[in-house]
């Protein structure tokens, strides 16, 4: 893989990220300078860190970038699960866009699991 848009990480949280922006389109105006605007934020902060670790150097800085992506996930989870709770979005939707979460999540996790089983020289 020679650049961050080959992987496959990458494509699905880039997907998550279109997802967030379509889904906060629907919420009430006063939501844009707060719920929305943190939450398309903290989504496109996912696959920035991702792009940005891949063209690091160093294992320590490569996984250091994908943590904070695993954090903005986590945010953009948590705030997802607020616009459920006040009724911006449905729970079919909520469900559909949690899938996509669980899936960016283990592919990150196993993406970071195999840049520390990599042996350094």
């Amino acid at each position: 893989t020679t650049h961050f848009k080959d992987l496959r990480v990458w494509k699905e949280a880039h997907s998550l990220v279109l997802k967030v922006y379509n889904l906060t389109k629907s919420f009430p105006k006063e939501e844009l300078f707060a719920l929305t605007n943190q939450l398309r934020r903290a989504a496109v902060s996912i696959t920035s860190n991702i792009a940005e670790g891949f063209n690091r150097t160093s294992k320590k800085e490569k996984i250091q970038f994908y943590s904070i992506a695993f954090g903005s996930l986590a945010e953009v989870e948590n705030q997802l699960l607020i616009a459920k709770d006040l009724k911006y979005i449905g729970n079919e939707e909520f469900q559909e866009i949690q899938t996509k979460l669980a899936e960016v999540s283990k592919m990150l996790n196993k993406l970071m699991q195999v840049l520390r089983s990599k042996v350094s020289f």
